[in-house]
């Protein structure tokens, strides 16, 4: 700087962090109910280290039945919206998700919901 031959050396640092979602509870157990009867539970989704809004997608499973037929008989609401929001604060907001299963055939399934944002994460 203003001729002078000193050398100046600059070190950067960071911390890479890469968004996620943790369930609280982190599991689902729906109680058996009978044929054709909705059973329903709420579950809070936490996401982390979203620095952009996103917006959250649910892959259910299809249900295959001993004769061969096919069934989704899960579906899914978001009463405040399926939107990752940053608040003011650098945290995200939580965001509450209902889920419900309804079937007119006897079937009980063991598996995984999978929970999606827009980058496929």
């Amino acid at each position: 700087l203003n001729d002078n031959p000193s050398h100046y050396k600059i070190t950067l640092s960071g911390t890479v962090k890469s968004p996620k979602i943790n369930f609280d509870p982190p599991f689902l157990m729906l109680m058996p109910v009978p044929l054709d009867v909705k059973t329903e539970t709420a579950i809070n989704i936490i996401p982390q280290d979203y620095l952009r809004q996103s917006q959250i997608h649910v892959e259910f499973p299809e249900l295959e039945l001993e004769d061969g037929d096919r069934i989704h008989p899960f579906s899914v609401q978001f009463p405040q919206g399926q939107d990752i929001v940053l608040l003011s604060d650098g945290t995200n907001k939580e965001l509450i998700c209902h889920i419900s299963f309804r079937s007119s055939r006897p079937v009980s399934f063991l598996g995984n919901m999978f929970f999606i944002d827009e980058e496929e994460n």
